[in-house]
């Protein structure tokens, strides 16, 4: 008896080690791509063909060899005493739209947030402004009311400490969260 485990634990360990020692194949290594490889100043593109299109900045393959998207951005950022959208976010927003009408049980809260400037009262306002004009345009855009819930911090939960303008821009913000 004492023979046998003896023999399957060190099965099971050479089973282990076996495929620890699988390494993940080098694609850019001469051997592996068939004796080529793009020097400086070649293209690395198949056929060497100048022009040839590529994956653009934020898309990427999947493991099914489908182009996929970039991560969404999950804040939006605002200007000064600002609660207006910056027109940059709006296909970050249309994004959001998309993925929460295809997902209807999927819910988020915006939980706006402002800088140190001003009172405590007014920047929780503020706060407020940011995430409800977020909200509007979700809305417009086929988002269900129920599926999104507003929050303001104002400046209780800063992104960046600092009194400076660095500080202060990335504290201007409206957080998208999902919940589900």
């Amino acid at each position: 008896m004492k023979f046998y485990s003896l023999l399957f634990t060190a099965l099971g360990v050479m089973c282990i080690a076996g495929c620890a020692s699988q390494g993940i194949p080098d694609f850019g290594s001469a051997s592996d791509a068939g004796g080529s490889v793009a020097s400086e100043g070649e293209s690395a593109v198949a056929g060497g063909s100048e022009g040839a299109v590529g994956l653009g900045e934020g898309e990427e393959f999947n493991d099914f060899g489908q182009m996929e998207e970039a991560p969404l951005e999950m804040v939006i950022y605002f200007d000064f005493d600002q609660s207006d959208l910056r027109t940059e976010y709006s296909d970050v927003l249309q994004r959001h739209s998309a993925n929460l009408a295809d997902n209807r049980r999927t819910n988020i809260r915006l939980e706006g947030h402002a800088d140190e400037r001003g009172s405590r009262e007014y920047n929780i306002g503020l706060g407020e402004r940011r995430s409800q004009a977020v909200r509007r345009l979700l809305l417009v855009q086929g988002v269900s009311a129920d599926q999104i819930a507003t929050v303001s911090f104002g400046e209780e939960r800063p992104a960046a400490l600092g009194s400076d303008e660095e500080s202060w821009q990335l504290n201007r913000r409206v957080e998208i969260k999902y919940l589900d």
